[in-house]
């Protein structure tokens, strides 16, 4: 490859990284409850997601498209891990609708010629618009430049992947097979468009150049090469996005090996019953074999999803566990199970978050990267579970599980805040760390986080509750005496308006986060109470 090729490539990975972060973003900022509702509708089983995978690839003519748009809703929390695994294999039976095109008419809808009025109308609303018309505007911009970077890659490597030449090797072997297998997976990485290579196998065999069986080792190839788009896409990605582009990969390589093996007998059924078609019209046959392979494969594992999912959690395990990772997909029948797997992934989240709490305030607080991606996760992870608990909502609940329902929703919302609080933390925690007007407060904060740590893993929320609602009320009594002392410092030339600002800024944090704390550990022992009692409970806070 010439220096002009590769500096091309390289744009076009760019391109395609900037665009999937444009999107993700502005997927992000328009995750509403309209959103939510809908792709929870539409991936609520697994069947029902494979149908909506099959058909966007098949209208989009990109298995890429449909993956790459599905690692970015898993990045942004709009739909789960789990419920991503359907599309992830309907995709791949909707990309085969290309083949059929190429087959029946010859023709190929080019996306990224496609991409640049998608690009200028995107960024047009987002300049113009206002709200969620300009977000909207950011996505189809996002998506638009995505796939003018998959564009640019292939015409980078366009005249690269015609120097592999497929009639070199023996497609009635083992080896030469498994060797095209291969040379269709390289060509497919070379080019980033399985629907290219697809497309060139048949010109192939529709010309004579390679037989049915070379084609056939080809494809699948292919297959599996098509997956490298989400690899890319899931780089820097939380951990459910780096699991759904795991769980393309697997499912592409088990559904490979299983056409593999299946490759043999194909060609001698064909030649024996089907002779004279086959040799008439190669094309059909090699397609049919190609949807064929990947509809069996979605078919076999749709109903192991769950089994699957939970595979490729301990493939990419996290660290300690996540909170959502024990969350049933969809939630359990049984109301009263899942309100306490919710509880029960809330209580893993408050401990991760007052552990990140503690290392902060710590009087030498080290690995910043490491606890930034900690909170990435665990920002998925509160995703998880609100679309959980919207799932149990749904639902004709009695008394006490509509009570409880009602407090998990109230401290999954003060959870969101305290992780709010905790990325603000560098700045705000540094600030509590090097004053010493804070060091009481500090000591008295990293004191109670010490304490109920264990009663926290231990559930014993009404002690949890007491402790964490004292703290708070200490702090917040000491708000006014340090605000008006930093003041009065100001006032006296004894402080700069700028460190001012960030003390009180520090003194605002600290109250939040006491605030939070207390008011998680309340609602929590709230509903609790109303598991156990079966009664309405009486919280001993306001809710908030």
């Amino acid at each position: 490859m010439g220096g002009g090729a590769a500096i091309g490539a390289l744009g076009g990975l760019g391109l395609f990284l900037m665009g999937m972060t444009v999107m993700s973003e502005a997927l992000r900022a328009l995750a509403g409850s309209r959103l939510r509702t809908w792709l929870l509708r539409f991936t609520r089983t697994p069947w029902s997601g494979a149908l909506i995978g099959a058909a966007t690839s098949a209208a989009l003519q990109s298995s890429s498209a449909t993956t790459v748009a599905t690692v970015g809703f898993v990045q942004a929390g709009l739909i789960s891990f789990p419920s991503s695994l359907g599309i992830i294999f309907g995709a791949n039976v909707g990309s085969t609708g290309l083949g059929w095109l190429v087959a029946l008419l010859g023709l190929k809808l080019d996306l990224a010629g496609l991409m640049p009025p998608l690009i200028a109308l995107g960024a047009c609303l987002r300049l113009l618009g206002r709200g969620r018309l300009a977000q909207i505007g950011f996505a189809l911009a996002g998506f638009g430049v995505l796939f003018l970077g998959i564009g640019t890659l292939q015409e980078a490597m366009a005249g690269h992947g015609v120097l592999l030449q497929p009639e070199r090797f023996d497609g009635a072997s083992v080896a030469g097979r498994f060797q095209l297998v291969l040379l269709g997976l390289l060509t497919t990485v070379i080019t980033q468009s399985s629907g290219a290579g697809v497309a060139t196998a048949l010109t192939a065999l529709t010309a004579g150049a390679i037989d049915l069986g070379q084609a056939g080792a080809l494809v699948i190839g292919m297959d599996v090469g098509t997956t490298i788009t989400a690899q890319i896409a899931a780089l820097g990605a939380n951990l459910s996005a780096r699991r759904t582009a795991a769980a393309h990969l697997v499912f592409n390589l088990a559904t490979a090996v299983m056409a593999f093996l299946l490759l043999p007998a194909y060609l001698g059924l064909g030649q024996r019953w089907l002779a004279g078609p086959i040799a008439a019209d190669p094309e059909f046959a090699l397609t049919a074999f190609h949807t064929g392979f990947n509809l069996l494969g979605v078919a076999l594992l749709l109903p192991f999803t769950s089994s699957f999912a939970h595979m490729i959690q301990a493939l990419l395990p996290a660290p300690d566990g996540r909170a959502a990772d024990d969350l049933d997909e969809p939630p359990s029948a049984d109301t009263g199970r899942a309100l306490d797997l919710a509880q029960t992934a809330q209580q893993r989240g408050l401990l991760e978050l007052m552990r990140h709490l503690r290392q902060a305030l710590g009087a030498a607080a080290s690995n910043g990267q490491r606890r930034a991606a900690g909170l990435e996760d665990l920002e998925a992870d509160l995703a998880r579970i609100e679309q959980f608990l919207d799932q149990i909502h749904l639902r004709r609940l009695d008394e006490p599980e509509a009570q409880q329902l009602l407090h998990l929703l109230h401290s999954l919302d003060h959870l969101q805040r305290l992780h709010e609080r905790c990325e603000e933390e560098p700045e705000r925690a540094s600030t509590v760390r090097q004053s010493g007007a804070l060091q009481r407060e500090r000591q008295d904060l990293l004191a109670a986080l010490e304490q109920l740590e264990p009663l926290v893993e231990a559930q014993q929320w009404g002690e949890v509750a007491r402790r964490s609602q004292a703290t708070g009320r200490s702090l917040h009594r000491r708000v006014k005496p340090l605000r008006q002392g930093v003041m009065a410092e100001v006032a006296n030339g004894s402080v700069e308006v700028e460190l001012a600002s960030q003390r009180l800024e520090a003194i605002r944090w600290l109250r939040r986060v006491s605030q939070h704390l207390g008011r998680i550990s309340g609602h929590l022992e709230a509903a609790a109470l109303a598991r156990g009692s079966g009664a309405p409970p009486c919280p001993t806070m306001s809710p908030g």
